[in-house]
């Protein structure tokens, strides 16, 4: 069952920055050495068309790979000039496969 509301959220840049500092000094509190390393690379991934679209089936999934998303990271490290929105896309595979690996 989906609830649909109709108020669609709007994050404050502050609050996601806060929140995003909290949990990557907590992170950070459990590595060694001040890197993540993952047991696994790939990942399914919703096409963005229908990634939103919860009144249909998502169809044809794709496969993505954390590692593609990181050296995209840090390529925009290296050349700042270059970013882009999806960059906020990769930054979020990388982000979901440490959540899925280190949950609590």
């Amino acid at each position: 069952m989906v609830i649909m509301t109709t108020e669609l959220p709007s994050i404050p840049l502050a609050d996601l920055r806060a929140s995003f500092d909290l949990l990557l000094r907590r992170l950070e509190t459990t590595t060694v050495d001040g890197e993540v390393a993952l047991d696994k690379d790939y990942f399914w991934s919703v096409p963005a068309a229908a990634r939103y679209d919860v009144t249909a089936e998502p169809g044809e999934l794709t496969i993505g790979q954390v590692s593609e998303s990181w050296a995209h990271i840090k390529n925009l490290l290296a050349d700042q000039d270059r970013a882009v929105g999806h960059h906020l896309v990769w930054l979020a595979d990388v982000l979901r496969a440490i959540g899925h690996e280190f949950p609590g």
